[in-house]
């Protein structure tokens, strides 16, 4: 049997080893710091809001490999995609087990509360969309759902993405900072899995791609706080789309997006030139060889 941290050979991988042990990490800290009464007055609620912020950040971090592959030119980064994926699931499940608990069990409450407030319908929507995809991700289901059937069903993981960022949206109710850059990173997921998608799966200059849809997803992102502050506030939109400009509020959830996307894509374009002076000097060794 293949474990978690082995290759198909049996043999140990680093990379899987690495990022297996880190999905346990902020688990663990929830789990220490409520055991240690360092979550607040309300240690059940802040629990299920930290184990919520890593299901959607274990989610965007397991699309993020289809364009991280390409980017960085890091194939092997696909063979960590399932257990980020299967990790957001778990802490997903985690988070509505917490929600229980603070519900003192009582079930029926529970249901009702899923049915009657919109936002935790959508969140219990994703949930159960998860669950599928989870329990479809193991080589044997692959098999027997045949290769085009569990591709479509796994392309549900966009959808939910979307459905889990409104979940998040709509429950931070106060401070939608973060909520915003998750938004604004999931809009540079879903456009970058277009663009390929119209170029084959073929883009010639990653980095400059990446580059270019940073800059867009960063713009949508400051439209959309803009219209948030505008529609729930009454906030001059203008007033909104200045702060970003002048940093005089911090930095505001387009400044971060673009901070972020600009690093992914500095990183690619590193890559890719150390890529490349590879190539260079492998080629007259090539030539050399050949003409003897």
């Amino acid at each position: 049997m293949t474990l978690p941290w082995t290759d198909r050979g049996g043999r140990v991988a680093p990379l899987k080893a690495l990022v297996f042990a880190g999905l346990f990490l902020p688990g663990l800290w929830v789990a220490g710091a409520l055991a240690l009464g360092e979550l607040g007055a309300r240690p059940i609620t802040e629990a299920i809001h930290q184990i919520g912020l890593w299901t959607i950040r274990f989610l965007f971090l397991s699309l993020a490999v289809t364009p991280l592959r390409p980017l960085w030119r890091w194939p092997k980064l696909v063979s960590v995609r399932r257990m980020v994926g299967v990790a957001a699931f778990a802490y997903a499940a985690i988070h509505l087990g917490l929600y229980a608990v603070d519900q003192m069990f009582d079930l029926a409450k529970v249901v009702s509360e899923i049915v009657l407030r919109f936002y935790l319908t959508i969140g219990f929507v994703a949930l159960l969309g998860l669950a599928a995809l989870a329990v479809t991700s193991t080589d044997g289901m692959v098999r027997r759902l045949g290769g085009k059937r569990w591709q479509r069903l796994h392309r549900l993981v966009y959808p939910i993405g979307l459905l889990a960022s409104v979940h998040f949206f709509l429950q931070s109710k106060q401070d939608v900072t973060e909520p915003t850059v998750m938004a604004g990173l999931g809009v540079w997921l879903l456009a970058w899995r277009v663009r390929a998608w119209m170029r084959d799966g073929a883009l010639r200059r990653p980095a400059a791609e990446a580059t270019l849809l940073g800059l867009a997803a960063a713009a949508a992102t400051a439209l959309g706080e803009a219209a948030y502050y505008w529609l729930k506030m009454g906030v001059d939109p203008l007033l909104v789309l200045n702060t970003n400009l002048t940093l005089q509020a911090g930095l505001r959830p387009a400044v971060v997006v673009l901070l972020i996307l600009a690093g992914v894509a500095a990183a690619g374009a590193l890559r890719g030139a150390g890529a490349r002076r590879g190539a260079t000097k492998l080629q007259p060794a090539y030539s050399d060889a050949a003409a003897e």
